[in-house]
């Protein structure tokens, strides 16, 4: 688990151009890629985005909107333990919610996002914090922080949802990079 610390200018962290979702799902068709998203703060806005663009039912398997700890836990296998030491909105839980949406849907790639979307937070856990994290079958899975700051909830749910759409584009690439260099 990669624990960096959180990033803190939203302008360098998010790709300034939305992602191409359409590209998206077509590759990760041609490349015969599923995908599962596990969202709390986003309340299944990817998995919106996705299921927006014809044929996605090729690569979207599921979409787990987990926005209590119980329904972390019941849906993705969240640990209680992991809950209480770090709190819902974790690089931990990200982490576990991916792993979970991962293997519970037996898909190639899950992407996961719990944040605090606002109004409000606290000193610890401000308003904009956005914890992602992204599986990927037999791959070690890649957390990490967004600090989006209090751009109002809309706004925060809004930047968080093209961000795991950004991260899913990414690991798609990647693949189909990764399988260029096969024989």
């Amino acid at each position: 688990m990669s624990q960096s610390p959180p990033k803190a200018a939203p302008e360098k962290a998010v790709p300034a151009t939305q992602p191409d979702v359409a590209g998206l799902i077509a590759l990760a068709a041609q490349l015969g890629l599923t995908v599962a998203t596990a969202e709390s703060c986003t309340g299944g806005m990817v998995a919106a985005a996705l299921t927006d663009v014809p044929g996605s039912s090729a690569v979207l398997d599921r979409g787990f909107v987990t926005y209590s700890n119980r329904a972390k836990q019941d849906m993705l296998g969240v640990n209680e333990s992991t809950l209480a030491a770090f709190g819902a909105v974790s690089e931990e839980v990200a982490q576990e919610m991916c792993e979970g949406a991962l293997h519970r849907a037996g898909v190639d790639l899950a992407v996961s996002i719990t944040g605090i979307a606002g109004p409000g937070g606290s000193e610890h856990k401000p308003e904009g914090r956005v914890c992602f994290g992204l599986a990927r079958t037999g791959q070690k899975v890649m957390v990490e922080t967004i600090e989006f700051g209090a751009l109002g909830r809309e706004n925060v749910r809004a930047n968080s949802c093209a961000y795991a759409l950004f991260l899913l584009q990414r690991a798609v690439l990647q693949i189909e990079r990764d399988l260029g260099k096969s024989p």
